[in-house]
């Protein structure tokens, strides 16, 4: 039978703010344990929340840009359930009337197709704590509450999407949207944004849903693609060996390559939902939601078409140099110094970007600035060095942490040699070093050539003009 999958995403996002949701502890990450914490996000008696306005904000910018209607009112909610890292014994988040609802986001669903999965709610609610288990075999478990009341956004999307590779298309476009708004830092080792699969499959034509079941404990995107995938194959095989899926929570095991039950899957009336008496109704006016709207950058989709049809970059490449804001600033920073966006393109793609992979850190810690490289770029451009100098000027920039490659250009004496009179003598002497390799080149073996263009920039320290070099040697040989 053939079957069609259907899968929705549930995505944490840690906002970043300096203090929690409801209190003004720190929310730094890998601080000593239950350091920053005091009464309110420990739950104790009598402490009193007060709503981080920061916060709303920032959901007000996610809401905003994936097309949600923000709603002027909306309520948190108390949400009752027991484990050891949620200290009061319930979790402030929101249900009801959460702050932004019915949006979409569009991804590419390959084959240059694109598909609109629907944004269900976005609403905002406090972390739990976290648990530390010790390889100590002790039996004990330790609770560090640093994260408890840090502030996330949860957004629910529809059960739109029909394969992993379209989850995974779909994660990274809200990531990178979310990282675009400074709303959060992206980071999925360490938790700040995390989801839920909502897996289940239907043979295809039928309408209605199969039964679902929720995969947890995905902190990459090849994990959520590989255990979507396992999970897949594994309610196929259940059914068509006559078992039916039961609803469920699993958890993928990255080490073994399966999803494992881990408990049953939870209803709302489970949560026992009511308003928190603790903290009044939200109200957003629309003077507030167009100050935030006014404030929106200009989001990755619409700036890699931005970039393509401006700068007339194919769209692998716009798509990766618009990959993060960060990144997306530094090339129109290197273009206003040097104005061929192509070049400035491809040597960010191949020499910047995999010096910065190689030491593992972003454009942000990048040594060389925007201005360094399209003054690099420029020296090539005028004919002052030939490119393969201009990477070994580049590397020491990088090394070095210095951006003025002219005056490294003259300092290392690796200006470009131009000068036909002086490459005119020294291809005369290389020929007159390398009779049998001149002969052989004349007696039609042609591959001999890059050999003899090879000593002529040995002797000029590769500082001579590939082209000037080129012709002036077939001249001779061929003259």
């Amino acid at each position: 039978m053939d079957y069609e999958v259907v899968i929705g995403l549930e995505v944490h996002a840690q906002m970043r703010t300096a203090t929690k949701i409801f209190c003004s502890c720190s929310t730094s990450f890998g601080d000593e344990p239950n350091r920053n914490t005091c009464p309110v996000c420990t739950g104790q008696p009598g402490a009193l929340p007060v709503l981080n306005r920061r916060v709303v904000e920032f959901a007000i910018r996610a809401g905003l840009a994936t097309g949600c209607r923000i709603n002027s009112g909306n309520v948190f909610a108390r949400k009752n359930y027991f484990y050891p890292d949620l200290p009061k014994g319930y979790q402030i988040s929101q249900y009801e009337l959460p702050v932004c609802e019915h949006g979409h986001l569009d991804i590419d669903a390959g084959e240059g197709e694109t598909r609109r999965v629907g944004i269900t709610r976005i609403h905002m609610e406090e972390d739990a704590g976290k648990l530390v288990h010790p390889d100590d075999r002790s039996g004990v478990s330790y609770v560090d509450y640093n994260r408890a009341c840090v502030p996330l956004l949860e957004i629910v999307s529809e059960p739109d999407m029909r394969s992993a590779a379209e989850a995974v298309a779909y994660l990274k476009a809200l990531r990178d949207i979310v990282m675009y708004l400074g709303i959060c830092d992206g980071n999925m080792e360490e938790g700040s944004f995390r989801c839920d699969a909502n897996v289940s499959i239907r043979p295809r034509g039928q309408e209605a849903f199969g039964t679902r079941t929720e995969l947890k404990n995905m902190n990459s995107f090849r994990n959520v693609q590989r255990a979507v995938e396992f999970e897949v194959e594994r309610q196929i095989d259940v059914v068509e060996s006559g078992g039916a899926v039961v609803q469920e929570t699993r958890l993928w095991d990255v080490d073994k390559g399966i999803t494992v039950t881990m408990r049953g899957k939870e209803e709302a009336h489970d949560y026992r939902y009511f308003p928190d008496p603790d903290l009044l109704p939200v109200v957003i006016d629309d003077a507030w939601i167009d100050a935030v709207r006014r404030s929106l950058p200009e989001l990755p989709r619409a700036r890699c078409g931005r970039f393509m049809a401006t700068y007339g970059l194919a769209a692998d490449a716009a798509g990766i140099l618009t990959g993060s804001r960060a990144l997306a600033d530094y090339y129109e920073a290197a273009v206003e110094r040097f104005s061929r966006p192509v070049p400035v393109a491809n040597w960010m793609i191949s020499e910047l970007l995999r010096h910065l992979n190689d030491d593992n850190i972003g454009i942000e810690d990048c040594p060389v600035t925007p201005d360094g490289l399209g003054s690099l770029l420029k020296l090539v451009d005028d004919g002052t060095i030939s490119g393969k100098i201009a990477k070994k000027i580049f590397a020491a920039m990088y090394r070095e942490r210095r951006n003025d490659p002219g005056a490294m250009v003259e300092a290392r004496g690796l200006r470009q040699l131009a000068d036909g009179g002086e490459l005119e003598g020294i291809v005369d002497t290389v020929l007159a070093e390398h009779p049998a390799e001149a002969d052989s080149y004349r007696g039609g073996n042609r591959k001999v050539f890059g050999f003899l263009v090879g000593q002529v920039m040995r002797r000029t320290k590769g500082t001579a003009n590939p082209g000037m070099a080129n012709d002036i040697l077939r001249a001779r040989l061929e003259g």
